[in-house]
């Protein structure tokens, strides 16, 4: 099964990422999340140590440009097939560096494409 990685998950209620986690979920697919704060978020373990992650085939990002740039190598090194940058993560650099490496960066919105069908 297909694993998906929420990265930037917050144990907030009211954020996008910790919504996004309930609807993975919900929707049967397998999810794991990295947040700043360790917790749990509808049954799904946030963890705080990048290293604890492996055959990711999604990522969905929940951090602004400025603070993706720390991440670019370690998004890149867990190899996945897609990168979601959701609105507010948009990042033509970021979204470059990922398709020369053979990563697909889409623009989306991670609930809009559960809601339709399109994940």
């Amino acid at each position: 099964m297909d694993t998906t990685l929420v990265f930037g998950a917050s144990l907030k209620p009211n954020r996008y990422s910790n919504l996004v986690i309930h609807r993975l979920v919900g929707n049967g697919i397998k999810t794991e999340a990295f947040g700043l704060k360790s917790g749990v978020i509808g049954g799904v373990q946030v963890k705080t140590n990048i290293e604890d992650f492996q055959n990711i085939q999604t990522i969905t990002l929940y951090l602004n440009p400025h603070n993706q740039k720390g991440y670019y190598d370690t998004i890149i090194g867990l190899r996945p097939n897609r990168v979601i940058f959701n609105p507010g993560t948009e990042n033509p650099e970021f979204q470059n560096l990922l398709e020369s490496k053979g990563i697909e960066a889409q623009v989306a919105c991670t609930l809009v494409l559960l809601a339709t069908g399109q994940y």
